[in-house]
């Protein structure tokens, strides 16, 4: 299952939910504040060049692993 990242719309708290495809939206809430909705954003990873696989970052990317 992926892992997308959310921000709520209330008071900004940003938290990561594994969920399926299919999974809607408009069913998460915040965990910091019990807001509705809060809004997917766009997350970024870097990968391990050479070594396989890829390692999620806490938020920006780096690439090649440095």
């Amino acid at each position: 299952m992926p892992i997308y990242e959310y921000e709520c719309k209330g008071c900004g708290h940003r938290f990561e939910l594994r969920r399926g495809i299919a999974d809607r939206d408009s069913e998460v809430t915040c965990p910091e504040c019990g807001g509705a909705h809060p809004k997917r954003v766009i997350c970024t990873f870097g990968t391990l060049l050479g070594g396989g696989g890829c390692a999620p970052t806490g938020g920006g990317a780096t690439i090649g692993g440095g």
